[in-house]
């Protein structure tokens, strides 16, 4: 069975709630007052099942004080019934209930002009022409105009079939976007618990699913779900919904809060969109305006940056804006949203979100802001995809923060991305997607960064790896760093134990630097395992206290090659040295098993050392696993 959701609307006491209650039988007034009053003040529902067909109404409010009621539950409708009174005609709550619809992207409709009993033909054609008026040059205009009563039953049979007409006319809901559930509703029932309603908007929420409600964050479980008030195994996309959650108490929830997949969605306070100020507005919308906010279910306040110049949008008009929201809200991609003037609350303007996470805008960025807007009003999927990994720069994107921002599922996405890394617009780094541009600056960037060392430094064997990290890096994710260099491995560069260098380069000595490298690996390979201090090596080889710069670089590129071996932070060895050592320490151990141990005695007869030299190496060997301490003794590994 195919279902529909369909939104009153309208001025009050103009007969929505007896036009659903007549159709449905059921009563959408659920309030004591709102029945002693005789008037809705909340959001009412109704449902109607016409063959293969069931119809789910909203009938919202219609007083002016109880339009953000209205809003509550316009959010989710897949048509209105734009409801008029025949003894009154077209009222002011009409206009705004018709501006909100329109606002909100709302294609579908009928309008039905009610109490037709209590006029003559000639007002009935009044109000006719005042309602097709209204609605001219609309998604209205060629909608259908029913006249109907509820007190007689006349002209409900012509709706009943208009029902089915505009059934077929709309799309069937995607199933293309994750598990959202805007909560306008929320009760608790006696031997159940929590219970929220909505109209789902998209994905599904079966019996026992685990979800989250955004946005506090709180993890629920689905006990039960029903839909027009019959138990279901599960709830689908376009239908109004009733989740029995456990592991929240009722107090915890409240209206605009959303029922969403764990980890799919987050929540925003900064969006940038795309605003249309009505032509009724009384004046222009400007920036640093307070506003109310209406978007899903949820009220909160804000105040607008307009994005285009004067930074005004005048009544008529439309432009880019942002939004800068009091409190938290969950938001895609898409969404369409309400404003209000802050006092009085009048319904000003509307628009869709395009960036549910955006950032402040400073001036200087405008003109680039503009353009990566444009791109996410295109259709396409994959050009509002790699806009989205544009604005993250150097930073990147990953799959869950698209998820975030668009409500897509990860295969919808997976599959755009892929387009668009074939297009060559993105790369994936690990995972991370950044736009090719910035993946190529930054890997040019490194490329000249250890292009310039060798410049500076020709002696060094490259450039430390953490180096170039913290320099270009700093801002990006972990995976696009490595991603980059793994890039650059496969050709232009060549890591080396955490050092990194062009692969054509290499160290040409001078003659002078030649000799000055043979003199200090002469002298410590003559020394062995009694090796002098630094400074003492530099003296001995001549090395004035103004060449000792140059000559360090001398025993950094002899310690890159592995000629030398640090083994305490002034002492340096010979290679020799040590694998003469380590030969010695196996033939010990050889003839001391099992134990293989030795002391520090042994070991200065065994390497022909004094103290002062033996506990350093007993050290660097305990550090390179050639040795472990025990006691006071070492074990030969």
């Amino acid at each position: 069975m195919s279902s529909i959701v369909i939104g009153t609307a309208g001025h009050i006491d103009h007969g929505k709630s007896s036009l659903v209650q007549a159709l449905t039988g059921k009563n959408p007034d659920r309030l004591p007052e709102e029945k002693r009053r005789g008037i809705t003040i909340d959001l009412g529902f109704a449902d109607l099942e016409l063959g293969d067909l069931r119809v789910g109404f909203v009938d919202v409010p219609g007083h002016e004080r109880f339009v953000k009621n209205m809003l509550a539950g316009a959010h989710g409708i897949d048509a209105v019934a734009l409801v008029i009174a025949a003894d009154e005609g077209v009222m002011p709550q009409t206009r705004e209930h018709f501006d909100i619809c329109r606002l909100l992207g709302v294609v579908h409709g009928v309008i039905v002009i009610t109490k037709t009993d209590l006029v003559e033909e000639e007002m009935l054609s009044l109000v006719r022409a005042e309602a097709a008026e209204l609605v001219a040059g609309s998604f209205l205009e060629v909608a259908p105009m029913i006249a109907v009563s509820a007190k007689t039953g006349a002209g409900l049979e012509e709706f009943r079939a208009t029902l089915h007409q505009i059934a077929a006319e709309i799309p069937k809901r995607s199933a293309d976007f994750v598990t959202r559930l805007p909560i306008d509703r929320a009760f608790t029932m006696k031997g159940f618990g929590a219970v929220v309603t909505g109209t789902l908007v998209s994905g599904e929420i079966s019996e026992g699913d685990e979800l989250e409600l955004l946005p506090a964050g709180a993890r629920v479980r689905v006990r039960g779900v029903q839909v027009h008030g019959a138990a279901v195994r599960t709830a689908a996309a376009g239908q109004r919904t009733a989740v029995n959650l456990a592991g929240v108490e009722l107090s915890a929830i409240e209206r605009g809060m959303v029922l969403a997949e764990v980890g799919r969605l987050a929540t925003t306070q900064i969006l940038d969109v795309q605003l249309t100020v009505l032509p009724s507005a009384p004046r222009a919308l400007r920036t640093r305006a307070r506003v109310r906010v209406h978007i899903g279910s949820a009220e909160v306040l804000g105040r607008v940056r307009i994005l285009n110049l004067p930074g005004e949008i005048a009544p008529g008009e439309y432009g880019f804006a942002q939004l800068r929201l009091e409190a938290a809200v969950v938001a895609v991609h898409g969404q369409r949203f309400i404003i209000r003037s802050y006092s009085p609350a009048v319904t000003i303007a509307g628009g869709v979100v395009l960036d549910p996470f955006a950032a402040k805008h400073r001036g200087r960025e405008l003109a680039k802001t503009d353009e990566r807007l444009h791109e996410l009003i295109r259709p396409e999927r994959s050009r509002k995809l790699a806009a989205f990994v544009l604005a993250a720069g150097d930073q990147g994107m990953t799959l869950e923060q698209l998820i975030a921002r668009t409500g897509l599922k990860d295969t919808v996405l997976s599959a755009a991305a892929t387009e668009v890394e074939r297009n060559g617009a993105i790369t994936n780094a690990n995972g991370v997607f950044i736009s090719t541009a910035n993946f190529e600056e930054l890997a040019k960037a490194v490329v000249a960064e250890v292009r310039s060392h060798h410049q500076r430094d020709p002696l060094s064997r490259g450039l430390a790896r953490e180096v170039l990290r913290e320099r270009f890096f700093s801002h990006s994710a972990p995976e696009v760093f490595r991603a980059v260099m793994h890039q650059l491995e496969k050709g232009t560069l060549v890591t080396e134990k955490d050092l990194v260098r062009l692969s054509e380069h290499t160290v040409d000595l001078s003659s002078a630097d030649t000799a000055l490298r043979d003199k200090i690996t002469a002298l410590y390979q003559a020394a062995q395992l009694e090796p002098p201090t630094l400074d003492q090596a530099l003296e001995s080889a001549g090395v004035t206290p103004a060449q000792r710069p140059h000559a360090r670089k001398i025993l950094q590129m002899l310690l890159d090659n592995g000629t030398l071996v640090r083994a305490q932070a002034d002492m340096f060895l010979h290679v020799s040295a040590i694998d003469r050592l380590r030969a010695l320490l196996q033939d010990f151990a050889s003839q001391h098993e099992p134990e293989r141990l030795i002391d520090v005695p042994q070991f200065k007869a065994l390497a022909g050392v004094s103290r002062k030299y033996a506990i350093p190496l007993l050290e660097y060997l305990d550090s390179e696993r050639i040795t472990r301490r025990a006691g006071d003794k070492r074990i030969i590994l």
